[in-house]
């Protein structure tokens, strides 16, 4: 089997892996950060991804399913269960906490604008 690519969004780092790799696992070999706490047991949901074309990617099994719910059919999967089968482009949405200091930040900025 040849190699597969993964392309990583927002971050644009693209890498090469191995057909059966989960996103997780080629997000850590790209150094690309993707939240877990559970470490790819799917029962964290921290994980969660946004694939443009799922064609790159194994099908869902019942339990990714069953836990994303609605998300599945927006394009989301958990990046601990999906694994790569072609190239694929994933987008790793922003930390809640880093998106919240952003907003802070931004909101401060402002205010120190207006005076």
């Amino acid at each position: 089997m040849s190699a597969s690519e993964v392309h990583f969004w927002p971050d644009d780092k693209k890498i090469s892996v191995r057909p059966g790799m989960t996103l997780l696992d080629a997000g850590r070999k790209a150094k690309v950060h993707i939240r877990t706490r559970c470490d790819g047991k799917a029962a964290c949901l921290m994980c969660k991804v946004k694939v443009s074309d799922p064609n790159g990617l194994a099908p869902m099994n019942v339990n990714e399913r069953l836990k994303l719910g609605t998300q599945a059919d927006e394009g989301f999967r958990l990046a601990c269960q999906a694994r790569v089968i072609g190239s694929v482009q994933v987008t790793v949405p922003e930390d809640p906490l880093k998106a919240a200091i952003r907003a802070q930040l931004a909101r401060q900025a402002e205010e120190d604008d207006l005076f």
